[in-house]
């Protein structure tokens, strides 16, 4: 790939449990604090791949995929099943398959608790977020804690001097494992296009929404066309010959599953017409590739989505890396914007926008936002080598410095 730095090329060999996840140490710690813990992320993130590596810390954990119809049968009887397995960690995969467990297991929890078992009792594992939040959080109050596993972020896979080139291939192949570890871009673009066809053939079926897959695949497409632009659900249904709320439940959907993020705009008072729509990305830039047929670097680079496509996938990696932080965008209805803003615990509030160029700039609506917002500090984040102060405060650098530094506001 041009420009890339050879020695960080993925290639068939990679096995994914060499890359040490950021989300290892944050588990574990919840393990250690509750009795359950939900795992949740897309399919083929890297969720088994973790809670194996928790398996080996408690080797008389029970692994179920209860995608197997044997695992299922495991559990007609589930009560009777779990008090069979005192003192284990029972690890559950694809947990959604089976919603009615949670009442179960609040039962079972408690009756552990008493028993002497504080934490460590149940890893469940989710691939659709909403319905096992709900679920979690209706039945398992008090005693579950959640953690989203991404696919790769770069400060997982890149080393900490990493020049900007190195995150090319990341950026085209998305952060998938089996995607970013292929042997080359036509094997990674063939299982990301393999991977799509999946969800919308198996598994969106598989959760019980009967959606046409022409219609959804179109939909999908189609948000990658208009990756970071504002919601028009009115647009996208006339185009789809549906209504705008059945686009709405689409949406809402692919957002249940953790693959497209909606970002929602800044709704402080600063006494402006402010933008209200949300933004919406397809959140892997590998799938935005994969679905546009864009094969390898070249081909984005000469695609109209480039620059859209680099800023979701600085979105992913800085929202990611401070995922207590309260992200939205910026824009007023006379041009004031900025791409992202983070509000923090701690009271600081970051406006960052993200360009392509080498050589960037902002403009004069940046300065505004970041007035307007009461902005603490101000990050451009574009593919350059080194960090670099520009006028007024603005701080330049590439998003693995970006994400690291917001990462440290944790």
């Amino acid at each position: 790939m041009p420009g890339f730095n050879r020695a960080f090329i993925p290639c068939v060999g990679y096995n994914p449990r060499m890359y040490t996840r950021l989300a290892q140490h944050n588990l574990s710690n919840l393990l250690g604090q509750f009795p359950a813990v939900v795992l949740l992320g897309p399919r083929q993130a890297g969720k088994t791949t973790l809670a194996f590596a928790e398996k080996k810390v408690s080797p008389n954990a029970l692994y179920l995929d209860l995608e197997l119809p044997s695992a299922q049968r495991q559990l007609d009887d589930a009560e009777a099943f779990f008090l069979a397995h005192p003192n284990q960690l029972v690890i559950l995969d694809e947990v959604q398959r089976l919603p009615d467990l949670f009442t179960v297991l609040r039962g079972i929890i408690d009756l552990r608790r008493r028993n002497g078992e504080a934490s460590r009792q149940f890893l469940l594992l989710g691939s659709a977020s909403g319905a096992l939040m709900q679920q979690s959080s209706e039945s398992l109050a008090g005693r579950i804690a959640q953690l989203e596993l991404t696919p790769f972020q770069a400060r997982e896979i890149l080393p900490a001097g990493a020049m900007a080139a190195d995150m090319n291939s990341l950026w085209v192949r998305g952060g998938f494992p089996l995607s970013w570890m292929a042997a080359n871009d036509a094997q990674s673009l063939a299982w990301r296009e393999a991977f799509i066809t999946t969800y919308l053939e198996k598994d969106i079926p598989a959760l019980g929404p009967r959606i046409p897959t022409t219609t959804l695949r179109r939909l999908w497409t189609m948000l990658a066309h208009n990756q970071g632009e504002l919601l028009d659900q009115s647009k996208l249904a006339a185009a789809l010959a549906i209504s705008g709320q059945t686009v709405g439940r689409y949406i809402d959907l692919l957002c249940d599953l953790m693959l497209v993020r909606r970002l929602t705009a800044w709704n402080g008072k600063v006494g402006k017409r402010l933008v209200r729509a949300p933004k919406v990305y397809v959140r892997d830039s590998g799938l935005v590739h994969a679905l546009l047929g864009l094969q390898n670097l070249d081909s984005v680079l000469s695609h109209p989505v480039a620059g859209a496509s680099w800023e979701g996938f600085v979105i992913e990696q800085l929202i990611n890396a401070a995922p207590h932080a309260q992200p939205s965008f910026y824009r007023t209805s006379h041009g004031a914007e900025v791409d992202l803003v983070l509000e923090f615990r701690s009271g600081q509030t970051w406006v960052i926008e993200i360009k392509r160029s080498s050589a960037p700039t902002v403009s004069k609506g940046f300065y505004l936002a970041a007035t307007d917002v009461g902005a603490s500090r101000k990050v451009l984040v574009a593919p350059v080598d080194r960090p670099f102060p520009m006028k007024d405060g603005i701080e330049v650098m590439n998003p693995l410095m970006a994400a690291a530094m917001v990462a440290g506001q944790i």
